[in-house]
């Protein structure tokens, strides 16, 4: 009875190893099978979506905006408006917004709906603010590249940065509530996700690495010499 008991136990005790094993190495090979077709967490956190990164940039513009205000403040006021910060942010409208972020638009979204024919008067009023902003942009930086603004000078300023701030504040809100999420329904969603990869692309070959933080951390340095980066100044208080 004690052998039979023992050699009953060995039975179940290899058993069980070997059913173990098996598990294991079953386990493994799915896992293995798993991990190399998944991203990680962390890289699916860096995907970003098309609208998701158009309206990051969108926070660009809605920063350089604020800066237009407070020159606008300056102006009302018969204060001095320094050129080289007025200069720096008309650059900033220029090569990052007009030259990099509208393109994007341009080339890649505008020409979709339009072969869609879906929110063809949006995007034709889109294209002619864009043009219109282009030109607003060019006379910002005529006059900021003068060491000193005369008093004519200083009344066209005026009406150049109220116009782009007044014509661009409705502009990038019909985009961010209307345009980009309707894009999602008039492409695959292969196409959604390349379009993604096309933006990463060509925001490396015009600005390099980090193109995007390098006009946040520009955005940042006229904000803290104008005064307005901080922002619990704009919490009104009781």
């Amino acid at each position: 009875m004690e052998t039979n008991t023992n050699e009953k136990f060995d039975y179940n005790r290899r058993n069980f190893i070997e059913s173990g094993v098996k598990i294991a190495i079953a386990g493994g090979i799915a896992n293995i099978g798993f991990l190399s077709g998944c991203k990680t967490d962390e890289e699916e956190g860096q995907k970003v979506s098309p609208p998701e990164d158009l309206m990051q940039e969108h926070g660009v513009l809605n920063r350089v905006l604020l800066i237009y205000d407070n020159f606008l403040e300056l102006l009302a006021n018969k204060k001095e408006v320094n050129p080289g910060l007025l200069l720096d942010a008309a650059i900033i409208i220029r090569k990052f917004i007009e030259d990099y972020h509208e393109k994007q638009e341009e080339q890649f979204l505008f020409p979709r709906f339009e072969k869609a024919g879906k929110l063809i008067d949006l995007v034709q009023t889109l294209r002619t603010q864009h043009q219109q902003g282009g030109i607003i942009t060019s006379n910002i930086l005529q006059i900021a590249k003068r060491p000193k603004l005369l008093t004519d000078e200083a009344n066209e300023l005026t009406i150049f940065l109220s116009s782009f701030v007044k014509m661009y504040r409705p502009h990038e809100a019909r985009e961010d509530t209307v345009l980009f999420p309707a894009f999602r329904t008039i492409v695959s969603k292969n196409e959604y996700d390349s379009l993604g990869e096309d933006f990463e692309k060509n925001e490396y070959q015009m600005f390099g690495e980090g193109g995007f933080q390098q006009f946040v951390d520009k955005v940042a340095y006229i904000e803290k010499e104008l005064g307005i980066f901080e922002l619990a100044q704009f919490t009104p208080t009781s």
